[in-house]
């Protein structure tokens, strides 16, 4: 896979933010919206969750997740005009979240339906496909991506990603499973929710149309990690490793290092572990061992994770706050999915 693909619009919408640049905004000046939600836990306290404001907090599960994804797709679709979208093979892969009580794999069906019905009523030919699942889905979205592009496409593809945990039964079960972020919970996290969108394609039809350079991806790698959170042992960052190494290939080390590194790091221990065994076996990769977690910011956003730490990137890039040309994005799924984004700076493509 020696293709890469440009960025040439994002799309977001997060606890902190109606748009990319809005919800980027608001991570750069460290704004949160994790506040206490009305549901009990077991002792009979409120939770901590953030939560989109603007959505009715009755409305829960996959119906408030396709909200999330259709507005950054809105986005999207109207920073590239319907130009852009006429002359194009539409290709759009999503990101969902992995089965788990509240949200099931015939929800992940019904998602997909629900955006290929969008299209159909926009009269709009686009061909659309569940890529990825959990927080490293949308990275698995972009490694298909560039391996088509490989293959000789050039479609617009449009890697689409939305979370919510807004949901009784998964609040209920990530309280058993002692994840929820309360007194007493040793590791948890706060649960959060958004829906990212990246819109991507090859130079030559991008210069055609007219459309922005914001970004290159330069390459993007998935692998599986077979230590899970129920080992025995935790992980020692085996999977993850080879994301990023595949990832990197081609980078001239340390001369290239990355930058800035976009984590989903959530307040897990297992992650946080992870985490470091992986600066272990890579350390010429790494400018600085250092990582922003927008997590503190807008909540644990699993299957927008990859998305959304790629929007971060590419804001960062246009602001000009990015340490450096290079910066990379990870994420790792419960289920085992392992993936890395490297994206470069516009202006040494």
């Amino acid at each position: 896979m020696s293709a890469s693909l440009d960025v040439v619009a994002l799309g977001a919408r997060t606890p902190v933010g109606v748009t990319a640049e809005g919800s980027a905004a608001a991570v750069r000046a460290g704004i949160s919206r994790c506040a206490e939600y009305p549901f009990a836990d077991a002792q009979g306290e409120p939770v901590v969750i953030a939560s989109d404001g603007l959505l009715d907090p009755k409305l829960e599960g996959r119906e408030r997740i396709l909200l999330l994804l259709e507005s950054a797709l809105d986005e999207v679709e109207a920073k590239l005009g319907p130009d852009a979208l006429q002359r194009s093979r539409l290709r759009v892969l999503l990101s969902c979240p992995e089965a788990r009580p509240g949200f099931s794999e015939e929800d992940a069906d019904w998602l997909v339906s629900a955006v290929e019905a969008r299209y159909r009523g926009k009269r709009a030919v686009a061909h659309v496909a569940l890529a990825g699942c959990g927080h490293a889905g949308a990275l698995r979205a972009v490694e298909q991506a560039l391996r088509e592009c490989a293959d000789g496409r050039d479609d617009l593809f449009l890697i689409a990603g939305a979370e919510s945990y807004l949901h009784t039964e998964t609040f209920l079960w990530l309280e058993q499973a002692r994840r929820f972020a309360q007194p007493g919970i040793r590791g948890g996290f706060t649960p959060g929710e958004g829906g990212g969108c990246l819109a991507l394609m090859r130079a030559g039809p991008r210069r055609r149309l007219g459309l922005p350079l914001l970004a290159v991806v330069r390459r993007a790698y998935t692998a599986r990690e077979h230590q899970l959170r129920e080992s025995n042992t935790g992980s020692f960052g085996i999977g993850l490793t080879q994301a990023v190494e595949g990832a990197i290939t081609g980078l001239e080390l340390p001369r290239e290092g990355v930058d800035d590194l976009y984590t989903d790091i959530n307040g897990e221990r297992y992650r946080s572990e992870e985490w470091g065994f992986v600066v272990l076996r890579t350390p010429s990769v790494w400018r600085s061992t250092g990582y922003k977690a927008p997590s503190r910011c807008w909540g644990d956003v699993g299957a927008a994770s990859g998305v959304l730490g790629g929007v971060l990137a590419v804001r960062a890039f246009a602001r000009g706050y990015a340490r450096g040309p290079r910066a990379m994005v990870i994420a790792g799924s419960d289920g085992g999915l392992r993936g890395a984004m490297l994206l470069q700076e516009p202006r040494i493509s």
